[in-house]
């Protein structure tokens, strides 16, 4: 069976296509085993697009669609002896590719006008677009292109000014596009797109609150917080205002929180609240004050807690509170030359070894009372040096104790040296203390002892010698010892004991001058 010469256009009739997509025509025959075919337009225009065959079918495609592919497109077809024929189809053209694009100023500030743009893009036909603004549900603003007469793709833009207020931030403008082409079947026909509304206002209705009040106990935590409407969140200064008038800038936050509170955290604070974007400035004062037990501050001697005797010494005490303290500043030590003191401050001209010693300042008021001590350390050189000899009588064969005492800060050194029949002195030990083993005659001299330390030196001898033995077997003279700083004790002449004191004082130093020798 001979199949009939038969063609056909897929797609057949109208057809609708995108500006900007593709679209391909297929030109189809049966019962021709080699066909011709050949394209054009019912008005001779350029096809727009690119031919080829394939056996029995040519297709036509158009890649991509663009406004000259709006035309009536005819295939004709050419089977040898079974003649031609041919077919059109009509391609009918839009363009609505995207969602609109909606352009807002960067900055949207409280009371100022603002400018809402909704573009869409690369539309076609445009006399056929309608636009519609909305804030939420609320019409902004309505537009059409009726009387545009357009021959290609557009990019239309919608343009409408207003005055954002506070209360928009965070609503929707919402852009409608709609393509309402009743006889083209196309989708969507309706595009939309909506952004938020990011409105910058304030700062305004700053206050502080102070938790737990305005006026916490001393050692308290105290929180200050500092609240604004603002957008964006302002920036947040705190600063206080000092006794001098000046300002301390504290922190950058909403929160100034001072986990134990002192009494020089007392005064006004200021919250200021900066709204970089609006520029605009607004500030929040508290009056702060602490109550509380005194606490002293400053304990102080000047010009050192260690000074060196004859030196000029002030002791200072102060302290704060609220209600003010009663400040008693005195001497602890109870056989202490220098009473009880009720002034702040306690001056000592050439200062006195005695001097030394704690002191106490007491500051009192209603609320309780804060006590502290300091130390006065006067150096001085050594005084009062004295030696002792035990036995106070003594016999050739025993053993003899000599000891050397001095006071002094710091301490001093004590060292002994012994005559020499030469007349030079040489030493025998440093220690305090010298002990004699079995009483020679050889062990019989002088004897010095030296006090030093770094502000001074005294010195004091004593000289054990016997005279003469007397006429009776295995008797011996004893020795009595008597000193220079205390009164003469008479006592048998059998034995003389010389106590010898050297002292004097250059440049804060003493050194040996002297000897006394006592004889009884």
């Amino acid at each position: 069976v001979v199949k009939a010469f038969e063609m056909e256009i897929i797609p057949a009739e109208r057809i609708v296509a995108q500006i900007g997509g593709t679209l391909i025509l297929t030109c189809n025959t049966t019962g021709c085993a080699s066909p011709s075919f050949s394209w054009r337009t019912q008005m001779d225009s350029p096809l727009g697009g690119e031919v080829s065959r394939h056996g029995t079918y040519s297709t036509l495609t158009m890649n991509p669609v663009s406004i000259v592919n709006s035309h009536s497109y005819l295939c004709t077809v050419t089977c040898d002896e079974r003649g031609k024929k041919e077919k059109s189809v009509k391609v009918e053209l839009y363009s609505f590719p995207s969602d609109p694009i909606i352009e807002i100023s960067p900055s949207l500030v409280d009371g100022e006008p603002a400018t809402v743009i909704c573009k869409i893009p690369d539309v076609y036909p445009s006399d056929r677009l309608e636009v519609l603004l909305k804030k939420d549900e609320h019409v902004l603003h309505e537009k059409n292109f009726f009387e545009d007469e357009s021959t290609n793709t557009e990019t239309k833009f919608v343009t409408y000014t207003y005055h954002p207020m506070a209360e928009d931030a965070g609503k929707e403008i919402t852009c409608v596009a709609k393509l309402p082409i009743a006889d083209m079947d196309f989708e969507p026909k309706e595009r939309t797109s909506s952004q938020k509304l990011n409105v910058n206002f304030g700062p305004q209705n700053t206050v502080i609150t102070a938790s737990p009040g305005k006026s916490p106990m001393e050692g308290d935590s105290l929180n200050l917080t500092c609240v604004t409407q603002s957008n964006p969140p302002a920036q947040i200064v705190w600063r206080k205002y000092l006794a001098e008038e000046s300002i301390q800038h504290l922190i950058k936050n909403n929160v100034l929180f001072i986990p134990h509170v002192h009494f020089n955290d007392s005064g006004r604070y200021i919250c200021e609240v900066i709204n970089m974007v609006t520029a605009k400035t607004e500030e929040a004062t508290v009056d702060i004050i602490i109550q509380g037990a005194p606490v002293i501050t400053k304990f102080s001697i000047e010009p050192s807690t260690t000074v060196q005797e004859g030196e000029n010494v002030s002791i200072k005490c102060s302290a704060e509170s609220n209600p003010p303290p009663k400040i008693i500043l005195r001497r602890k030590s109870d056989n202490a030359d220098i009473g009880t003191y009720s002034a702040r401050s306690i001056l000592l001209p050439s200062v006195m070894f005695q001097n030394g010693g704690d002191y106490e300042c007491v500051a009192e008021n209603k609320y309780g009372n804060s006590k502290r001590e300091i130390t006065l350390n006067v150096k001085y050189g050594p005084k009062n040096t004295v030696i002792t000899v035990f036995p106070a009588a003594l016999k050739e064969g025993e053993t003899v104790t000599i000891k050397c005492t001095s006071s002094g800060n710091p301490a001093p050194v004590i060292s002994w040296k012994k005559k020499k029949a030469t007349g030079e002195s040489e030493k025998i030990s440093e220690n305090a203390t010298i002990t004699i083993q079995n009483l020679k005659s050889q062990d019989l001299g002088l004897y010095e002892c030296e006090a030093y330390n770094q502000f001074g030196k005294e010195e004091k001898a004593v000289e054990l010698y016997v005279p003469a033995r007397l006429e009776g077997p295995d008797q011996m003279i004893p020795l009595i010892i008597a000193f220079s700083s205390v009164a003469a004790v008479a006592v048998p002449a059998v034995a003389i004991l010389i106590y010898v004191s050297r002292q004097a004082k250059i440049n804060g130093s003493y050194s040996l001058v002297k000897a006394l020798r006592l004889k009884v």
